[in-house]
């Protein structure tokens, strides 16, 4: 009996060596981006700040912020997170500061994330919602158009269509599977102010509290920063948020105002706040720090634009003016301007959209050849489809991910329901989401491979491009 159990320990020690050798060779071969998003989870860790005397923000309880302004009379919330569930949980911790009664919700813009949680701040009596009078502007322009797939777009981009092991986070908000139907990312029908702003900036009195709600334009035309004067702090909606802002969505947008968004955070700057409390991360506090971050936020975006338009002036294609226009270490080295959320490529390409628009000046690409016309021809170069198909594989086996994907979609549009050239497009996709900082695209990257892997065992249909 004695010798077994020395063979049993002999044996455990020897497997947990082996898991120990296995998790520091995976925790090794990360990727510095890998790294850098799993560290930045702790951003999003949940609990109530207190910003200031009577003001408090909720973070990590879903993904956006949400926060309480307690004045003489009652209280003011501004946000009301993803849903009713987060909302909830976020209103029964608030109630352990106060029980004063909520005598209005200010919703800084209409995005569902920031407004699905409404009913349930709402529910107790009959509070004022304020928000901007054009409020629902982005998602009555996809209805307007009867145009839809930018939901799909969206699950991807928001990785809600993947398993826990393959999501880290979102870049600016913890890994949430939203509990609400609809499109997250705008606000559901019952969700109507019941007071509005128009283009002027409003002085409201509120819970005893003067509060200025100044309109703006930036991530949505219908959005609105909130400054509370008498404390001298902001909340910026999602104007403002630690990360290189999402001046372009991949879920697609209509054109967001990149110099207005900007400017939007020159004028938050010339309040003169103590305290910023972000759409999205934990609030920054202290006059030094806020004017720093405001500041180095604000020259950054102007400088990605007024370098893409001096580029555009010379004449340089968007694939080509994202290799012109590169951040100055200034910028780079400041974490609150980390590619986690928005990316500045996309961003350079979005501004040149937004102004010359589809064309690229190049007039090889005024009629371009469609895919599989493209493919036949590439095919043709290659020495015929099974070379093309070589050249993927030795693309994928030497690391050349983007080369990959790229040489795997010619092989699809040759022969749809081929499984290989799926197979190959899904490791070359994993692969270059592993190196991703920006949660966004990683996710998009991930769930399409996902679905490509479905469909080529035959168990899901393909996905759209």
């Amino acid at each position: 009996m004695q010798h077994r159990s020395r063979d049993t320990a002999r044996r455990l020690i020897a497997a947990a060596v082996v898991v120990a050798c296995l998790t520091a060779r995976t925790t090794a071969g990360e990727t510095e981006a890998t790294k850098r998003l799993k560290a930045r989870t702790a951003e999003f860790r949940r609990g109530v700040i207190q910003v200031t005397d009577g003001v408090h923000t909720a973070i990590g309880y879903s993904v956006s912020a949400v926060s309480m302004i307690v004045g003489p009379d009652g209280v003011v919330i501004v946000d009301t997170g993803m849903d009713t569930v987060s909302a909830k949980a976020v209103l029964a911790d608030f109630r352990k500061i106060t029980d004063k009664p909520i005598r209005a919700v200010i919703i800084t813009h209409s995005h569902g994330d920031h407004t699905g949680g409404l009913p349930v701040f709402t529910a107790q009596g009959r509070p004022q919602v304020w928000a901007r009078a054009n409020f629902g502007a982005e998602s009555r322009a996809f209805q307007t158009a009867g145009l839809t797939f930018e939901k799909v777009r969206g699950a991807r981009q928001g990785g809600f269509l993947l398993p826990p092991t393959k999501r880290i986070n979102n870049g600016v908000a913890k890994a949430y599977w939203p509990q609400r139907g609809g499109d997250v990312f705008e606000a559901k029908a019952d969700v109507k102010p019941t007071h509005t702003v128009d283009r002027t900036r409003t002085r409201i009195r509120l819970a005893g509290l003067d509060l200025d709600l100044v309109p703006t334009s930036g991530e949505t035309y219908d959005h609105l920063y909130v400054w509370f004067p008498a404390k001298r702090v902001v909340f910026s909606g999602d104007n403002f948020y630690k990360s290189w802002p999402n001046l372009y969505p991949i879920r697609g947008a209509p054109y967001r105002d990149v110099l207005a968004w900007a400017d939007v955070n020159d004028r938050m700057l010339k309040e003169g706040p103590h305290f910023l409390v972000g759409g999205h991360t934990r609030p920054i506090l202290g006059k030094a720090k806020v004017t720093e971050v405001l500041t180095n936020y604000r020259d950054a975006i102007r400088f990605v634009f007024h370098k893409t338009v001096e580029g555009m002036n010379k004449g340089l294609t968007p694939d080509e003016l994202v290799g012109y226009v590169r951040l100055p270490d200034r910028f780079v080295d400041r974490d609150y301007l980390g590619e986690y959320y928005g990316n500045v490529e996309w961003a350079v390409r979005s501004i040149f959209a937004g102004y010359l628009g589809w064309f690229d000046g190049n007039p090889t690409n005024l009629f371009s050849l469609p895919p599989k016309a493209r493919a036949e021809r590439m095919a043709g170069l290659a020495g015929g489809k099974d070379k093309l198909l070589r050249r993927a594989r030795e693309a994928l086996a030497g690391g050349d991910y983007q080369w990959t994907a790229e040489l795997a979609d010619h092989l699809i549009a040759l022969d749809p329901k081929s499984p290989e050239p799926k197979r190959i497009k899904t490791d070359a996709l994993e692969k270059l989401a592993e190196s991703l900082l920006t949660a966004t695209g990683r996710n998009y990257y991930l769930t399409v491979a996902q679905q490509l892997r479905a469909q080529a065992s035959g168990r899901g249909r393909p996905p759209r491009p």
